[in-house]
């Protein structure tokens, strides 16, 4: 990547929806070069993708939590078991395998504190060799960005 493939992610992480004109124009490009190096981000997987960013209360979705799950011992097949389940949750958020106290670490939304409960104990609980579950509510969301801190090496 050189210097003008960081301007284009970086103008593309601010806004997606902008036309590959103006794409173009803030990188100092013409449309056609600009295009063929966006698609050659793309397909070298770069840019994995493009979505719109959703207010979660907005929709009803006003609980946020971080749960932290430990696993009775951590086997690839219980990894493999843990992971494929989380992945099925559309409530998961986000998912990360950990080092430290916990095994995993959860970004859960729900929309209320029932949900969240049923969430926990009719599902996360019952997965195979979960041994461990702590969770924290947010209270507020201090800082929230999607955008990469991409520069030139």
């Amino acid at each position: 990547m050189d210097q003008t493939d960081i301007a284009l992610l970086n103008r593309l992480q601010a806004d997606a929806r902008i036309t590959n004109v103006a794409l173009a124009e803030s990188a100092h490009l013409s449309p056609a070069p600009c295009l063929r190096r966006v698609r050659d981000l793309e397909t070298s997987g770069v840019i994995r993708g493009y979505v719109t960013l959703l207010d979660p209360e907005a929709v009803g979705l006003d609980i946020s939590m971080f749960i932290q799950v430990s696993l009775e011992k951590q086997v690839g097949s219980a990894l493999r078991v843990f992971e494929e389940t989380i992945d099925s949750y559309p409530e998961v958020m986000e998912c990360y395998l950990m080092t430290g106290d916990s095994d995993y670490l959860l970004r859960v939304v729900a929309p209320d504190l029932k949900a969240l409960q049923s969430f926990i104990v009719d599902r996360l609980a019952r997965i195979p060799h979960v041994s461990n579950i702590r969770s924290s509510m947010t209270l507020k969301q201090v800082k929230y960005k999607t955008a990469l801190p991409i520069e030139l090496a």
